[in-house]
């Protein structure tokens, strides 16, 4: 990996102008052309969705992954609360470069500038594009859009379909998709999981998958290979993740050649319900718009056993109105969800097992109507109370915060591109708009961005000096190596026979990386958990046990392989953030804090992603370093108080 050169490609000129003349810049595929080029894409969540529709519509050959029965099962589904775009529909102030400061800020000054500002452009597109499609976003009384208010901004760009804006928006692109499956330009490949990238003379030339209903391993030959696949946060077993979602696919490429970058920063969302026994297997999620009406509170009182209805005002801490008055509880969920585990670990938390804080909609049902909030909210309020068995509108929410999003993945270029050429990552299981924490209703966005305006250029980029090139056949020897490691894998599996199930030794794993690398992280429980990981790993190998064989569903055997994936992540995630001797975003160390318990970020030496290089099993990762610029959103300490 020593060779490896880190090439954001980065097009010159004004910020402002970037995107547009980088589109003009590069090279197109000619209509009649683009049906000779197979494109493979991993994932049909918003960003593989829309790139898969996109790509399809524009003519090529494309073939859709998902190991989902429906393309529609993606977990894009889960986002609920909003997108962003900034159209300034309220007139308050907001703007394209208003949304990519907020967003930079948002993440700490920890991502890259060129990447965040064509975010922000293409924002305005994106709502065009979806209502285009039929989303039923709300609407104000005169029938306009309406939008409202997410953490980390003081205007309203949140545009949003009750409480399941993900849900809307994959049935929009999910439509956009079927169109093409019923035109022939997209081949879709259901409850079939990715396994690994094959790659040949340097560059990405197919995948090797497994059928989850036959267990048949196959191989698949294109010209390029687009994963969007999500994110990792099952790396902590309890999550707000789907159970299903995992990092295989991301990880098999970065054993390939891909580039992990900034593994740590993964993302604590404030706004879940809190866990109620040692037995969970997932986390719920709240979502974050609940705090616009909702204010986030504790009894000042120690130990205070009344009912909330029977504690009066005075006798309320309202701790993100107190600590940060300017954005109150609309905070960055960093910055919330430290300042909740704060006064739970002091021993402030609420309910049966105190492990949470109130969410409050007394003072807004009271000010608005129960009808208002009941045409903004009722769906999640139905979710809670169906989950708790307590109703939102008499009494507070509990809340506490819980694993959510990853910030870090697959390095990529201003392509999109990953360091090996023709693998492209989008979404989430890519690296590149969020830095070290990501603002609400931006993963939406990121998706959507990514599938339906970036790729759909950057793609044909690449492959336009490829006319004329044939696929590479699945009998070539890259391919046929790479189906005989994964067939060793999955029989190294079944033969361990050994007394503990795959969810045991996952539940371990998160309970190592939640306790050491989790909501805050110090030298001390990072070495503690960096030489416990692969202890438990040898203990995996050794005493693992799949029933079941591999030519039929087995879904044992699915998860583990994906907690094998887990353990080697788990112990980079650690790594890179002991090497990262400062606090910022969600990479929160104790030992860099201000005197007020805020992140204290270090410029001078970790202004840069970090970009790790896979050497081997059990040698040390190698570290390969993007310096970030800062031209146009000047570094400082941030601060919403």
């Amino acid at each position: 990996m020593s060779d490896v050169q880190l090439d954001p490609r980065v097009p010159a000129g004004p910020i402002q102008e970037k995107w547009d003349q980088h589109k003009f810049d590069m090279k197109l595929v000619a209509p009649h052309n683009r049906r000779r080029f197979k494109v493979i894409v991993v994932g049909t969540g918003l960003a593989g969705g829309a790139a898969a529709a996109t790509l399809g519509e524009l003519g090529y050959d494309v073939h859709a992954f998902t190991f989902h029965d429906s393309p529609r099962r993606a977990h894009s589904i889960a986002a609920q609360g909003g997108i962003n775009a900034a159209k300034n529909y309220k007139g308050d102030g907001d703007s394209i470069y208003r949304l990519f400061y907020d967003t930079v800020k948002g993440g700490d000054f920890r991502a890259r500038e060129a990447n965040v500002y064509r975010l922000a452009q293409v924002s305005v597109d994106i709502i065009d594009q979806c209502v285009a499609q039929g989303v039923p976003f709300a609407r104000e009384y005169g029938g306009l859009l309406d939008n409202r208010s997410f953490g980390g901004s003081q205007v309203s760009r949140t545009f949003y379909a009750r409480g399941q804006t993900g849900q809307q928006l994959l049935l929009g692109a999910y439509q956009a998709l079927a169109q093409q499956i019923g035109k022939g330009a997209v081949t879709t490949h259901p409850r079939t999981e990715m396994l690994d990238v094959v790659v040949k003379d340097g560059r990405a030339v197919g995948i090797v998958t497994r059928n989850l209903h036959t267990g048949a391993i196959e191989s698949h030959s294109a010209h390029a290979v687009v994963l969007a696949t999500g994110g990792y946060g099952n790396v902590f077993y309890l999550s707000t993740n789907a159970k299903a979602c995992n990092v295989t696919a991301a990880w098999r490429a970065h054993k390939k050649g891909a580039l992990f970058a900034n593994p740590c920063f993964t993302q604590i969302h404030p706004t879940c319900i809190p866990a109620s026994d040692d037995f969970q297997s997932k986390l719920t999620l709240m979502s974050e718009s609940l705090r616009n009406d909702g204010r986030v509170w504790i009894p000042e009182k120690m130990d205070d056993t009344r009912a909330p209805a029977d504690i009066p005002e005075a006798e309320r801490d309202y701790l993100l109105e107190r600590r940060y008055p300017a954005f109150g509880n609309l905070v960055p969920r960093d910055i919330a969800s430290r300042a909740i585990k704060l006064e739970v670990d002091a021993g402030r938390g609420v309910g049966p097992l105190k492990n949470g804080v109130y969410l409050d909609f007394g003072a807004s049902v009271d000010r608005l109507g129960g009808d208002v909030i009941r045409a903004r909210y009722d769906n999640l309020f139905e979710m809670y109370e169906r989950i708790t068995d307590e109703n939102p509108y008499g009494q507070p929410m509990r809340i506490y915060p819980a694993v959510h999003y990853t910030m870090g993945g697959l390095w990529v270029d201003y392509e999109l591109q990953t360091n090996v050429p023709g693998l492209f990552c989008a979404g989430e299981a890519n690296f590149s708009d969020h830095g070290a924490n990501r603002l609400g209703a931006s993963a939406l966005m990121q998706g959507l961005s990514d599938g339906y305006f970036v790729l759909p250029y950057t793609v044909p980029n690449y492959l336009a000096p490829l006319l004329g090139e044939a696929v590479v056949p699945t009998d070539d020897r890259a391919f046929v190596e790479a189906e005989r490691s994964v067939r060793q894998q999955t029989e190294r599996f079944l033969s361990i026979g050994g007394t503990k199930t795959v969810d045991h030794f996952h539940r371990e794993l998160g309970r190592i990386m939640w306790d050491n690398c989790g909501m805050a992280r110090s030298e001390a429980s990072l070495e503690k958990a960096i030489s416990e990981i692969p202890a438990l790993e040898e203990e995996f190998w050794k005493d693992l046990r799949v029933l079941g064989s591999a030519e039929d569903l087995n879904q044992g055997l699915e998860k583990a392989g994906r907690v094998a994936d887990f353990f080697e992540l788990g112990l980079l995630m650690c790594k890179d953030a002991l090497h990262r001797e400062e606090s910022c975003g969600g990479h929160f160390r104790l030992e860099h804090q201000t005197e007020e318990g805020e992140a204290r970020r270090n410029d001078d030496d970790f202004a840069y992603a970090a970009a790790w290089g896979w050497t081997g099993k059990g040698q040390e990762p190698a570290l390969h370093k993007e310096p970030l610029e800062f031209e146009h959103v000047h570094l400082a300490q941030r601060s919403y108080k």
